[in-house]
């Protein structure tokens, strides 16, 4: 009895969902087939080698584009069927799937056409629809559209009833998620590309042969043209350009190769090069399935196309994928919530706070409040809830004093928290007060029988719910006597995690303006604000030692009175690391075996994360076992723990794709739901690595979905 095959490794990017695309960019000498082959057989097996699992080449790679019309000289078309052969002979043994472009000549008629080809076999034959007439474009002069043939199979290169036409989608077997679909260069730029159609026949990966010679601009062009059919088809989209040694006769090239996924830039190959080149992009198959289950707008679309759709023919691939260890290349980023793009980061953070600062303007304006009232922690979040309450008073023309902002000082508050908020107040200019909720919590205590009023030293959830419930109480109360609005500050962290006290408690409040913003988010914006410096030095320097104050619900009291003794990270993990799972499990609906990969694959690296403005305190790692234990807790508190409080959230604004918790906003979820699937789902992930799964470093490239 034959032996079962055995599992892929835990850190083979395979098992997850992911397929490493190839883009090869070959130098070439026009007309030269044999030399053509050479080069393109090279970067065949170089791609094997980076364990792609396809690669796809330049259009007429194998003859050259600008052959002008040499193409109709039987001699070239004879040696293009050589160079084929040789091709498809190195193609044996290679786990690979490959296209490359060339002349071809069925029935007295000559196509532009990509050869789709795996292990000594030819899979399909697709021609080029769109044929360009126009200004340096002469391809009618010497080509027909594929729309022309009168058949549906060709014999080649020794192999018959291969199949031909532009209809053609080659799925593999071993990973159904993973559907290819070929056009050539043109075919991207009409109206309705054909790959459009594809993926709404099932395509995940549109795959395009090019040559597209460059003229001033063009190359910032093809980037939103690659990037946007990407996002529009809810696929990858790998695109080749011709590059070094096309004739430049007329023309000049400039050998440009991208992989884009859902609109995000995966891989892009230098420009102007005068050596081959060769490209990859872990291309995530569950997120393009994920989004298009989701997005049923584009099912959508696919039904008014049904028929077109109904028409592509499926060709098999019966390829294995890489087996063994296979890190991912692709570098995703440790802070999926925060803008990555140092370019762009100003405008995105200015974006995500004038989102909050409107939704609390449009409350405050409807119900007529006289006050804001928000509590004063000297934590982050009630730092960043005052600075979105300051900035809705300036655009009401209101004064800072219409900001009632209290201290609430327990049973635990430090000294340090205490005077941050203190600080904080005052250097924004709103009105303040303390109020000290030891006694009224006292006689709680008193009157409910809790040992605490006994004088013994009984530190449990009551005791600590009970100062979060005076503190809610009072705000509430304020805000009638006001004539307020209180406002909430709890995060989207928070929440997802259940690390916040129902009903009366900071669950709760008139309106919340940090309910989908994250706690690294929050630190994020926070340390934006104060490298500005536009609300002024004193306000910057507290602001920076909020930043470095330890994160803590301050309800249980300890030896020191400057310094919390509670952590709510030692209690409910990492919030770097459990904001990195609560994305991709909230926003993808990851399983957690992926979620954990690519949590390790991010964090495992102490050295990483070199991107403008990274601080030291940044610069952490987990190894597997402790992202397998955070998860673990994450799950057990997001599926099991802490519906019931989410369903029960107050209005707040959503801020990003990246997920809102509000039943109304976006995500709903029974209370009583069980963790279990999760959980047992978990247990698939090792506690340990092996030494040969450690990834390079040299050729990654940080990556990050599009549309936070």
């Amino acid at each position: 009895m034959a032996a079962a095959p055995t599992a892929p490794s835990f850190f083979n990017l395979y098992r997850h969902g992911f397929a490493r695309i190839a883009v090869a960019v070959p130098t070439l000498r026009v007309a030269d087939a044999a030399y053509n082959a050479t080069e393109t057989i090279a970067l065949m097996r170089a791609a094997a080698e980076r364990r792609a699992v396809c690669a796809v080449f330049p259009e007429l790679g194998l003859s050259a584009y600008s052959c002008d019309d040499l193409f109709q000289q039987q001699a070239l078309l004879d040696a293009c069927q050589q160079a084929l052969a040789q091709v498809l002979e190195a193609s044996r043994g290679l786990p690979l799937l490959v296209c490359v472009g060339m002349p071809l000549r069925v029935d007295d008629v000559l196509f532009n056409c990509a050869v789709v080809l795996c292990d000594g076999k030819l899979l399909g034959v697709v021609p080029k629809t769109y044929l360009p007439n126009y200004r340096e474009f002469y391809e009618l002069r010497q080509f027909t559209s594929g729309r022309a043939a009168r058949f549906e199979t060709v014999e080649l290169a020794g192999q018959r009833d291969v199949p031909f036409g532009a209809d053609l989608l080659f799925r593999v077997a071993s990973q159904p998620m993973l559907t290819f679909h070929v056009e050539i260069c043109e075919d991207l730029w009409v109206p309705i590309p054909p790959s459009s159609f594809a993926s709404m026949a099932g395509a995940t990966v549109l795959l395009n042969l090019s040559a597209s010679n460059i003229t001033t601009g063009k190359g910032d062009y093809r980037r939103q043209l690659v990037g946007n059919q990407s996002a529009r088809c809810l696929a990858a989209y790998a695109y080749s350009a011709a590059g070094a040694g096309e004739s430049t006769t007329d023309l000049a090239w400039d050998g440009h190769g991208l992989i884009y996924e859902n609109g995000t830039p995966l891989a892009e190959t230098k420009r102007f090069e005068d050596e081959s080149q060769l490209i990859v992009g872990d291309v995530d198959l569950d997120r393009l399935v994920q989004e298009r289950a989701r997005q049923t707008s584009f099912n959508q679309c696919a039904q008014d196309f049904r028929e077109i759709a109904a028409g592509f023919r499926m060709v098999p691939v019966d390829i294995g994928l890489p087996a063994g260890d296979v890190p991912l290349e692709r570098l995703y980023e440790r802070f999926p919530y925060v803008p990555a793009n140092p370019l762009t980061r100003e405008e995105r953070c200015r974006e995500i706070f004038d989102i909050q600062v409107q939704g609390l303007v449009t409350r405050l304006r409807f119900t007529g409040s006289k006050k804001v009232v928000i509590g004063v922690s000297g934590g982050l979040d009630s730092a960043h809830a005052l600075l979105v309450c300051l900035r809705a008073m300036e655009v009401m023309g209101r004064p800072a004093t219409d900001i009632l902002g209290v201290s609430m000082p327990g049973f635990a508050t430090s000294e340090r928290s205490q005077r941050q908020a203190e600080r904080l107040m005052s250097a924004l200019g709103c009105e303040s007060m303390t109020i000290d909720i030891k006694p009224s919590c006292t006689q709680m205590l008193k009157d409910i029988g809790h040992p605490y009023a006994q004088g013994k030293p009984v530190y449990d959830v009551t005791f600590e719910n009970v100062q979060a419930g005076e503190r809610t109480s009072h705000l509430f109360r304020l805000a009638n006597l006001r004539r307020g609005l209180g406002v909430g500050t709890g995060d989207l962290s928070e929440f997802a995690l259940g690390w916040c006290t129902y009903g009366v408690g900071d669950q709760m409040s008139h309106y919340g303006v940090n309910a989908s913003v994250p706690k690294t988010l929050i630190q994020h914006l926070i340390r934006w604000v104060s490298e500005s410096q536009t609300l002024g030095k004193d306000t910057s320097a507290v602001l920076d030692d909020v930043l470095a104050t330890t994160i803590s619900p301050e309800l249980v009291p300890g030896a020191s009175k400057d310094k919390p003794t509670q952590s709510s990270e030692a209690s409910v993990g990492p919030y770097e690391l459990q904001d990195f799972h609560l994305y991709y499990t909230l926003r993808f609906g990851y399983r957690p075996s992926k979620v954990a990969f690519m949590a390790w694959s991010a964090w495992h690296d102490a050295t990483r994360g070199t991107w403008p403005g990274i601080r030291d305190a940044d610069r952490h790692a987990y190894d597997i076992g402790e992202v397998k234990r955070w998860l673990g807790v994450f799950l057990q508190r997001f599926f099991h723990d802490s519906q019931f409080k989410r369903s029960a959230m107050p209005n707040a604004p959503k801020v990003g794709s990246g997920g809102s918790l509000s039943p109304r906003g976006d995500y709903r979820a029974p209370s009583d739901a069980h963790a279990t699937a999760w959980l047992d789902e978990l247990k698939t992930v090792p506690d340990a690595v092996p030494p040969a799964a450690r990834a390079p470093r040299s050729s990654r490239r940080r990556s990050s979905p599009s549309g936070r």
